[in-house]
């Protein structure tokens, strides 16, 4: 693994850090902790990975830099802005490094800007964007930190966070940042509030559960964003949040069928199982599609084509269906918006095993549009 010297490092701080712990996070998860303050305490043996602090990277340009050796990373207006130098030229390239002048080809070197770095589709967060790479200026800081907010939004999402809560999370992440509440604490509070959803709707409060409901999908869009923009996501953070996100829908609809004679309006015994069998067999199944599809393809299957990414915008996930009983609330029939999920649920598995069904049959083996 490479030494690091980080150069240039102003006092600004994005989303309630420096930018030099920013970049020690990043390359942390690349396996890179071995830090020198100046390049006559770099092992003789060691690359060196140089980096200017006064420049704000993505995650994803940080790590390939750490695993692309004798390379140089340019700015768009042609700025040298990081190296990773082995051999005899490393104090030579250091020092040029450290004036402002950019390395060339003649020295060893590959000089690459962004798009030669690394491709625009990012895997991870579904969505083809390309990487930023950002001169850190105090004035631009708020431009700055929206385009990083930005890029930590996965592309293929449902209806809700992709296109209500990217403007109020974005300021409840800064806030989370600014105070030091990690994303495990927000997690956390989005799992509390999954509880007190199933509670209420057991007894058919519905209005409470579902302000507690809304209250959960908030939080769960935040905990991940404040993870990616603060550099902070952890193995345990990871599995407690997809855990949640994975388990707890169809019992919180479990709970609504339970809750409606509370309400005066229980279902039949015959369309009680039909929604119960419905629910947790239709979203099982979903998940179990979803799953072999991965296993076959190594994508995920609402990134095929654009119909895919599109569907996923709808299909019965929670949002989506939070919205149906939201719409059955104001319309005083929770019992027909539980229904209404039941039903949904059986046409999104049916799309699934269609889409899954194509890809089996298809000539070429399935690619992201995204990709391409």
């Amino acid at each position: 693994m490479p030494v690091v010297l980080i150069l240039a490092e102003p006092v600004i701080r994005l989303w309630g850090i420096t930018s030099s712990e920013r970049l020690r996070r990043s390359l942390a998860k690349a396996g890179v902790t071995h830090f020198v303050s100046d390049i006559s305490q770099k092992p003789e043996s060691a690359p060196l990975l140089i980096l200017k602090a006064n420049w704000v990277f993505d995650d994803v340009l940080v790590q390939r830099l750490a695993k692309s050796p004798d390379t140089v990373l340019i700015s768009g207006m042609g700025d040298a802005v990081a190296a990773h130098v082995t051999g005899g030229n490393i104090p030579a390239i250091a020092h040029l490094m450290e004036e402002g002048i950019c390395p060339d080809e003649a020295m060893g070197l590959r000089v690459v800007d962004v798009a030669g770095l690394t491709g625009a589709y990012n895997d991870a967060l579904r969505k083809r964007e390309q990487p930023f790479l950002l001169p850190l200026l105090e004035a631009d800081l708020p431009a700055i930190e929206q385009r990083m907010f930005g890029a930590s939004y996965k592309g293929v999402t449902d209806l809700v966070t992709k296109y209500l809560w990217p403007v109020p999370a974005r300021h409840v992440t800064k806030l989370c940042a600014v105070l030091g509440i990690t994303p495990n604490q927000v997690t956390f509070a989005s799992f509390l509030l999954v509880c007190v959803s199933f509670a209420c709707f057991w007894q058919g409060a519905y209005w409470w559960g579902m302000l507690s409901a809304i209250g959960m999908t908030f939080l769960d869009t935040v905990d991940g964003k404040l993870a990616r923009v603060t550099l902070t996501s952890s193995k345990i953070g990871n599995v407690f949040d997809h855990g949640i996100d994975l388990i707890h829908p169809p019992f919180w609809w479990w709970a609504w069928i339970v809750g409606l004679p509370h309400a005066g309006l229980g279902l039949s015994p015959e369309l009680e199982r039909f929604a119960l069998l419905a629910i947790f067999a239709g979203y099982i199944v979903q998940r179990v599609i979803e799953g072999i599809f991965m296993r076959l393809y190594g994508m995920h299957i609402h990134v095929w084509r654009p119909f895919d990414s599109w569907f996923r915008l709808i299909t019965a996930r929670r949002n989506p269906n939070l919205i149906l009983l939201l719409l059955s609330l104001f319309a005083g029939r929770p019992d027909l918006g539980i229904l209404a999920v039941a039903v949904w649920t059986l046409l999104s598995l049916l799309v699934h095993a269609v889409q899954l069904v194509q890809a089996m049959a298809a000539r070429e083996k399935p690619v992201s549009w995204l990709s391409r």
